[in-house]
């Protein structure tokens, strides 16, 4: 069987889905050699894959960032801070990436490297050497794709798309506005390919991102990503993966049964896996939103002291909510009738999979976008802000629960993502036996 290397960024939403690639790829009998941030060692190690630790310069733990990118943190959300996080966490670390892929394939000559979009040492390894002399690359979007488009407007503008004349018109003004903005950015990028020898392509970063790599697999179907008449061919959607269940030994809360036998509709809210340091951003407002409303409220704040901290926050819990830290999604999900979100993308996707529709409440990196799309698509509602009013969310959430295109929207969506296979969308790509000798491809 074919040997693979598996590499991700080491933001937790970057490696958990390279990781449940990698475990699968395990399972079908491939060699898997993961390379990405040291805090998920174990977490790959148990999936069967051989865990290889990123150069220390391209190492962090994404739970203290701003410690670990001094001056972030006085950076503003929006398009200064996604500037200074393209530059600093992810394009500095090329040359350490790109260098340990090197290393790795001495000794570990592979057939295909697999790698998040975001770990651009996989595309300096694209761009040094001819396809035949290297292994095949597969770059997974797992994030809205950044490439500028005639027929959408730039990435974070968060706008729907328009192919139409009068939208195609608009996009080209737009884009050519961000195309200048971020010259500073593409002129940063080509410095640092350009240290390492593999100078990048002309055109938008981002463009060249999908553009390079042999294939290009976004984690979700069309009916959730803006159509693109302009895509490369190295560009298509594969579905989104499944997550991770319950951990072994793990006790669901007392009130569990209450999902099922309580009758009143269910309403999750959550700030996601990273994102939850100040839960009076979305989850407390959601709960005061809903302390009156005849549903059943599952504060899912993803931190062991979240239920304390939003008792705290509130001066205790209206009668309706129940407050947890850690819940599997696979299995809470299934009861929900409303995800109240902050637009994570694999978070959004799991709803969907389970056609939950969404209210999103999305600010800083990708999440403006992400909420578009749930607007866009049909399958919920944006609020367009990262700190909604009570009014706004209350209002929302009735109009999920109470206007049934939403709920069908998500279901729809549900079936499209059931009918894609992502795990053998990316086995047939690596499957061929095209395996290097020792060195070949590494420099």
């Amino acid at each position: 069987m074919p040997r693979i290397i598996v590499a991700a960024t080491p933001p937790h939403g970057h490696t958990a889905p390279l990781r449940v690639i990698a475990a699968d790829l395990v399972d079908r009998g491939h060699e898997v050699a993961f390379l990405g941030g040291s805090r998920f060692a174990e977490e790959v190690a148990a999936t069967g894959a051989r865990f290889v630790p990123l150069p220390d310069e391209a190492d962090f733990d994404d739970r203290t960032v701003d410690e670990c990118f001094p001056g972030r943190a006085l950076v503003p959300p929006g398009p200064e801070r996604l500037a200074f996080d393209l530059k600093h966490i992810f394009l500095d670390p090329v040359p350490a990436q790109y260098r340990a892929l090197r290393e790795l394939l001495t000794e570990f000559p592979a057939d295909a490297v697999i790698s998040d979009n975001f770990f651009r040492g996989t595309l300096a390894l694209t761009l040094a050497r001819p396809a035949a002399e290297r292994p095949v690359t597969v770059s997974v979007g797992v994030a809205p794709p950044t490439m500028l488009s005639i027929d959408t407007a730039p990435f974070g503008l968060a706008l729907p798309p328009r192919s139409d004349e009068a939208g195609r018109s608009r996009n080209a003004a737009l884009n050519a506005e961000a195309a200048a903005r971020a010259e500073p950015l593409r002129r940063y990028a080509a410095d640092v390919f350009a240290r390492i020898g593999t100078p990048l392509p002309d055109g938008p970063i981002g463009n060249v991102t999908v553009a390079v790599p042999d294939h290009y697999l976004q984690l979700t179907v069309p009916g959730f990503e803006y159509p693109r008449s302009d895509a490369p061919d190295s560009f298509r959607c594969i579905g989104a993966l499944p997550v991770a269940g319950a951990p072994a030994g793990y006790e669901a809360p007392s009130w569990w049964a209450e999902l099922t036998q309580d009758g009143r509709p269910v309403v999750v809210v959550t700030q996601g896996t990273l994102d939850n340091a100040d839960l009076s951003a979305l989850v407390a407002p959601a709960v005061r939103a809903l302390a009156d409303a005849d549903v059943l409220v599952v504060a899912a704040t993803v931190r062991p002291d979240g239920p304390r901290v939003l008792e705290d926050l509130l001066g205790g819990l209206p009668g309706n909510v129940r407050a947890a830290g850690y819940v599997p999604f696979e299995l809470l999900l299934p009861h929900a009738d409303v995800l109240v979100s902050n637009g994570g993308y694999g978070g959004v996707h799991t709803a969907l999979r389970h056609g939950v529709p969404l209210v999103v409440a999305g600010a800083g990196e990708d999440k403006p976008e992400v909420a578009a799309r749930v607007q866009w698509s049909g399958a919920g509602i944006d609020l367009r802000t990262g700190r909604p009013g009570t009014a706004d969310l209350r209002a929302a959430v009735d109009t999920v629960l109470t206007n049934g295109t939403y709920r069908a929207r998500a279901a729809a969506l549900s079936s499209e993502l059931a009918a894609h296979r992502p795990f053998d969308a990316i086995a047939e790509l690596v499957d061929g036996p095209r395996a290097f000798t020792s060195g070949e491809g590494a420099s």
